[in-house]
């Protein structure tokens, strides 16, 4: 098994119980996606976690598929699922690149606190551009770690020692042009407030 994902199996109850460290950017995040979803919006999100956002937006979409590489993710997130009774959310323990997702299928694909836990994320970025719908959007939330040289060295020694999962140093700048490279259009932006934040972009698919 992947290390990374032995790593987040064994986080995952620990993430459940977590609570959300700024609660009033996570609740601006969620209006921000809901302006671009609709009660027809067929959504992706991968690296899903336990679940919790995909839950939240259920109810202003027909249909939300779920997805994560750890299985002891999916396996809360599905716990939740049936906790909250809602028919209208699919949890899969798969890839972004699973076949069985076609092109120009999606309206929306969210890529929350994710695309700097896994390699060549550009690859990530035009994938979700192929499975949207001409007029979809990209979601994204990401950690933007590049400038902070200490963050960087701690990292990168736990990294080496094999106790967390390799992170990518991503430049706000540089994923807003790897996203416009792709041929979105950016919507919305909210940077991050601190060098520990998160950029949060929207992006739309001609």
């Amino acid at each position: 098994m992947d290390k990374s994902v032995r790593f987040w199996d064994r986080m995952a109850e620990r993430y459940a119980r977590q609570s959300i460290s700024n609660p009033d950017v996570y609740q601006k995040k969620l209006e921000l996606t809901q302006q671009y979803l609709n009660p027809e919006s067929r959504v992706l999100e991968f690296g899903c976690g336990t679940g919790s956002t995909a839950l939240t937006h259920a109810t202003k979409v027909q249909h939300i598929v779920a997805i994560d590489y750890s299985p002891k993710m999916i396996e809360i997130a599905n716990r939740k699922l049936a906790e909250a009774h809602v028919d209208n959310v699919t949890f899969s323990c798969t890839s972004l690149f699973d076949p069985e997702y076609e092109e120009e299928s999606f309206d929306a694909v969210l890529a929350l606190n994710v695309l700097h836990l896994v390699d060549n994320y550009q690859r990530f970025i035009q994938r979700a551009y192929d499975l949207l719908k001409p007029g979809g959007v990209f979601i994204s939330s990401t950690a933007v770690l590049d400038k902070n040289r200490l963050l960087k060295l701690i990292l990168g020694s736990g990294t080496a020692l094999g106790l967390i999962p390799k992170i990518q140093f991503i430049a706000q700048d540089q994923l807003e042009n790897n996203l416009t490279e792709c041929g979105f259009t950016l919507k919305e932006k909210l940077s991050p407030s601190s060098r520990l934040g998160s950029v949060f972009l929207i992006g739309k698919k001609s």
